[in-house]
């Protein structure tokens, strides 16, 4: 048996029982972005796993005195000949290993190979997210974990633990920097009263979302289109600005109708979600595949960036929302080493405090995010976080990145 059979057969082959000899996971990784993504994404498997540091010719010498592990990651970014790596390493392991491997390359032909001609069971190019580590990664690690399939695109809900926290911005200037990759993006801003992202945005907006809503049989892709404002380019406002004293009645098929057809036209959708969450959007919620967390550095704002985790993974128990700091070093606010030791733990993404660009913009209507350096850089971790996809938008995504992102 060849080397390249050997690691052939891993890919069909059914993880056997657990055995006390065997690492559940171990992973070999390069550098520390990647073991960060890859220890979020997979939260819910790490306690019986293992990460090193180094590539897949690293994991071949110590495997090569070691018991082999259930399911091996491994990390081929920077090697010469990766295929020459991957046939060492099947060499020192037992046909019924599962591999996996994050790498630097993008061709759509390497990945072939990989899955083709080696039997590797997945392949993710670097940047790694939680989201494509949890989705792409984690049904393979557990096998018996049951995960909604989703067709489409993905949703991105932002949700802010408290009024005021800045979530209704961080999802405008997200959506737009988004659309700056010439993406079909659709922005949905689920506060039918009181709802500022067409004001943000200088953007008029009718009585659609109400509909669409409440009456989802008069719904279909033609409504979408028409009711969805331009902003800009490929970008798609879907909001609404109903009077206080309206009394809107969303129905549960309705925002999974809209959910639907938005998902088969547009490449992303944010969506600006109300907290508490009503049962229609907890629909959203349990519906998203990369929900976020905006709070503020404040002691109520911590607390409640707790309770709206828990919520969340409480409705989407494979979720792994990620919590964005907002407006770190406001005057009056809590310094980063008390907000870490109220959350137990460091927030994934912190946006420092802003306030010469996005008070002035909301107010004139303008959409800072191409203006302010400052913002895309502060967004920039978020981006990568959610898409792993850099901020140098002159860079052409790659067809193989776009692929695994759906």
């Amino acid at each position: 048996m060849t080397p390249a059979n050997a690691l052939a057969l891993a890919r069909g082959a059914a993880i056997p029982p657990i055995d006390a000899d065997r690492t559940a996971l171990l992973a070999f990784v390069a550098d520390e972005e990647s073991e960060a993504a890859i220890q979020a994404g997979l939260a819910d498997t790490m306690a019986g796993a293992q990460i090193r540091r180094g590539t897949a010719r690293t994991a071949a010498r110590f495997l090569a005195n070691e018991a082999t592990p259930r399911v091996l990651l491994v990390d081929i970014s920077g090697i010469e000949d990766p295929i020459s790596a991957l046939n060492e390493l099947a060499a020192v392991c037992t046909p019924d290993v599962r591999v996996l491997v994050v790498g630097d390359r993008s061709e759509v032909s390497f990945y072939r190979e990989l899955i083709r001609d080696l039997g590797v069971d997945e392949y993710i190019y670097k940047p790694l997210t939680r989201s494509n580590v949890s989705a792409l990664f984690g049904p393979l690690v557990v096998p018996s974990t049951e995960k909604t399939v989703q067709r489409g695109s993905q949703i991105i809900v932002v949700c802010g633990a408290r009024g005021g926290c800045g979530a209704t911005t961080l999802a405008v200037h997200l959506a737009l920097q988004l659309e700056a990759t010439k993406g079909h993006i659709a922005l949905l801003d689920l506060h039918l009263r009181g709802g500022t992202t067409a004001m943000m945005l200088a953007t008029k907006v009718g009585n659609g979302l109400r509909v669409a809503l409440e009456e989802p049989e008069r719904v279909d892709p033609l409504f979408v289109d028409r009711m969805a404002a331009t902003v800009q380019g490929r970008l798609r406002l879907i909001a609404a600005e109903e009077p206080f004293e309206a009394q809107p009645e969303p129905s549960p098929e309705g925002v999974m109708h809209l959910l639907d057809i938005l998902r088969q036209r547009f490449s992303h959708v944010v969506v600006d979600l109300p907290n508490p969450p009503s049962p229609y959007e907890r629909q959203v919620l349990a519906a998203a595949r990369i929900p976020i967390v905006v709070f503020g550095p404040d002691l109520a704002g911590v607390r409640d960036a707790e309770a709206t985790r828990k919520l969340i993974t409480s409705v989407s128990p494979n979720s792994q929302p990620i919590l964005v700091l907002n407006r770190l070093g406001a005057p009056g606010g809590m310094k980063l080493p008390l907000i870490i030791e109220g959350l137990g733990r460091r927030p994934d993404v912190i946006v420092p405090d802003l306030p010469r660009h996005l008070p002035r913009a909301a107010n004139l209507g303008q959409a800072s995010g191409a203006a302010s350096a400052s913002l895309r850089k502060a967004l920039a971790p978020l981006t990568r976080e959610i898409f792993g996809m850099r901020t140098d938008t002159s860079a052409r995504p790659s067809i193989l990145r776009w692929l695994l992102a759906r």
